[in-house]
């Protein structure tokens, strides 16, 4: 059996190809959208991708299961467990609980694990050349290492009442009458890595095992001790906020998403062009430099996306394809790293990504605005404090006055502002990188913001500095 790990840093998610490398046959689980990485590893291999599947209707990015099966002629598998309401909306065979998918002497064997959401599978893995007993389970967003799939979703993103309860029950039976019920040997690879919002506590390492996280998983004294409500109580405590984008990203799953195809590489625009578009929004610049270099000048409504390695989620963050129409121009030395970004960006399902310019030459620019803590201090309540962190981070400590709406939310929940003829809003992160996304498209979105330059982190260090200078008192 070959097991392959796809794991993306800008989603913290990960795909699995799994082949019988006697028969040639392989399976993809959870792929993302660009799925020239499947497509690659299986001729590496010298495999033919016959099926491919997904644990279940992701929150967090757009799923790949119908561009594999488009593009391969892979038949396509998902989740038919859950009840009317978690169907998938387009063509593909439907898996219930002990299901199998067979690849040559290796079994798939799906296992409905409800909780994080309702029609949730994992796949258990039998090596018919070893064993005929399941060794390995691919458990999605059912259980990582040392921590569990979050219940509350579909409250948080969809919008749906009090239904984390009723999943963290199921995830209290699910971990009862199939996690725990395997083998302490069975190896477990789960679907998301340290970084991912589908968890508050996701550890680092790549996989762990059934006995592992029986023995030392924080979740694992509550089920030894049949203590069902102590662990709902543990488990919704401390949830991260869920980025807006989420809901989208559910809806499009569950109705299909489009089908990209073959892809055009992104052309070189010229400054003219751009410059007609910008002024006619039907074109808006993605500013890829750091915030420090943005500061000195940038386009007017340009959004400061400053990693590509993490280019889905800001994209995600500051730019909503339901209520923006506007293409997108990438700034990028050529089409090759223009590509890149593209990459990231249908991985989240904005595919507006149609050129690059590769400088701001012949561009109108303009300076946005940033203040340091000592000049915070001196506006007083002349403005508002918007902290984008999260909710938790909030809690533990922020500017006096400040109000919290997270950089994954404040596109979406401009309601939950003051009117924009109210002042300027002075926004901040913990040290600035989350603060220049969120700042970049509330400013597309005609707000005035302010950043404070060095964000929290600087406030902070600028308030312990001045209670540890005395007063200078001097004699008349």
């Amino acid at each position: 059996m070959l097991l392959e790990r796809i794991y993306d840093e800008d989603l913290s998610q990960t795909s699995y190809l799994i082949a019988c490398q006697e028969s040639g046959e392989a399976l993809v689980v959870d792929p993302r959208r660009d799925i020239q990485v499947y497509l690659d590893l299986a001729a590496q291999h010298g495999l033919t991708i016959t099926a491919v599947t997904e644990t279940h209707l992701h929150a967090d990015f757009l799923s790949g299961v119908r561009e594999i099966a488009a593009v391969t002629g892979a038949t396509p598998y998902v989740p038919g467990t859950g009840g009317e309401d978690w169907q998938y909306g387009f063509e593909a065979e439907r898996l219930m609980d002990h299901d199998t998918i067979q690849l040559g002497r290796i079994t798939v064997t799906a296992r409905h694990t409800p909780g994080h959401t309702p029609e949730h599978l994992s796949y258990l893995l039998a090596d018919g050349a070893f064993a005929d007993e399941p060794g390995y389970l691919l458990s999605g967003d059912f259980v990582f290492s040392g921590d569990l799939g979050r219940p509350d979703l579909l409250d948080e993103a969809v919008g749906l009442q009090d239904t984390r309860f009723t999943g963290a029950k199921q995830l209290f039976a699910s971990l009862k009458s199939v996690f725990l019920a395997l083998p302490d040997h069975v190896q477990v690879f789960p679907g998301h890595g340290s970084g991912s919002a589908c968890g508050k506590a996701i550890g680092s390492l790549p996989s762990t095992s059934v006995g592992y996280e029986r023995h030392f998983a924080w979740w694992g004294p509550f089920l030894q001790n049949d203590d069902e409500q102590g662990f709902i109580d543990e488990l919704l405590n401390g949830q991260p906020d869920a980025h807006a984008y989420f809901a989208r990203m559910k809806r499009q799953n569950q109705e299909g998403p489009a089908l990209l195809g073959e892809r055009t590489a992104p052309r070189e625009v010229s400054a003219e062009e751009l410059a007609r578009g910008l002024e006619g929004r039907t074109l808006a610049l993605v500013d890829t430099r750091p915030a420090a270099e943005v500061h000195a000048g940038t386009v007017p409504g340009a959004l400061n996306i400053p990693m590509l390695s993490k280019a889905a989620g800001h994209i995600a963050w500051a730019f909503d394809p339901d209520t923006d129409d506007a293409q997108l121009v990438v700034l990028a030395p050529d089409a090759a790293r223009a590509a890149e970004y593209a990459d990231h960006f249908v991985r989240v399902g904005i595919d507006a990504l149609v050129g690059f310019v590769p400088s701001l030459e012949g561009l109108p620019t303009t300076v946005p605005s940033v203040i340091t803590a000592a000049e915070l201090d001196d506006l007083g309540e002349a403005v508002t404090l918007l902290d984008v962190r999260t909710r938790t981070e909030h809690a533990a400590g922020t500017i006096p006055g400040a109000r919290q709406l997270s950089a994954g939310k404040v596109l979406f929940h401009q309601d939950q502002l003051p009117s924009q003829e109210a002042g300027p809003l002075v926004a901040f992160c913990q040290s600035g990188l989350r603060n220049t996304v969120a700042a970049s498209a509330l400013r597309r979105a005609g707000h005035d913001v302010i950043e404070l330059e060095g964000s929290y982190a600087a406030w902070a260090r600028w308030k312990a500095e001045q209670a540890e200078s005395p007063a200078v008192v001097t004699a008349s």
